[in-house]
């Protein structure tokens, strides 16, 4: 394991022209994640937690400073290399499952090795990952035919099919009861601890945020301190 952080983040901000006003949705955030580290991202409405997220996935450049993923800067890369590296180095697991309704959950994991152009069987760990995730015996039913919880862990094994270095997930619990919340947190925590995954969850909720090796509070586009 590198001694490097996998993300390392410095005096990043970000600002959005409005109108004839600057939003300043990022105020010079610095945070390291280590390999393994699981760490939970919390904060209110517009503290710029999303923002964080969607510069670090590579789906949206930030104003100033650096974000290196994997030893790379974000800031150095062209768009399509910042497509390749999300492609190869980062899966996503958002509220919305956003999975294909005409194809099965096999499918539908399968879809991501494909846009990847990954070809050959699955690593053989994967298929732990599958009982962990507890759909192992799904996989040929269509969404429809799954639960909230259920369409949520196959969003959450097609994120990370490819082996990805980093798994980041946005209010991954977001559109589910409470028993299936809890059902898919502990997957998220099972896989950190299984087979080591790097995790980053932004969340509002701090029951979720509990799930992390470590909780980051943002507020007004910094990170805040323990006491805020």
């Amino acid at each position: 394991m590198s001694d490097q952080p996998i993300i390392s983040i410095r005096d990043l901000h970000k600002t959005y022209r409005l109108g004839d006003l600057d939003v300043h949705a990022l105020r010079g955030v610095d945070l390291d994640i280590q390999h393994g580290e699981f760490v939970s991202i919390i904060g209110p409405s517009g503290s710029g937690k999303s923002t964080l997220f969607y510069i670090i996935g590579g789906l949206m450049a930030p104003t100033s400073g650096s974000v290196k993923i994997a030893g790379r800067d974000l800031l150095g890369l062209t768009e399509s290399q910042r497509t390749e590296l999300r492609k190869t180095s980062v899966g996503f697991v958002f509220q919305k499952y956003n999975l294909l309704p005409t194809l099965t959950a096999r499918d539908n994991i399968e879809i991501a090795r494909d846009i990847a152009r990954r070809n050959g069987a699955l690593d053989p760990k994967f298929e732990e990952v599958l009982q962990l995730l507890g759909i192992a015996h799904r996989l040929d039913h269509k969404p429809r035919a799954l639960s909230g919880g259920e369409q949520q862990r196959v969003a959450i094994a097609r994120a990370i099919v490819n082996n990805p270095a980093i798994l980041l997930a946005d209010e991954p619990t977001g559109n589910l009861d409470t028993e299936n919340s809890k059902a898919v947190l502990s997957v998220l925590r099972g896989l950190n601890e299984r087979i080591g995954q790097t995790i980053l969850m932004i969340t509002h909720n701090p029951e979720a945020a509990e799930y992390g090796d470590r909780i980051v509070r943002m507020r007004d586009g910094r990170m805040a301190s323990p006491s805020e």
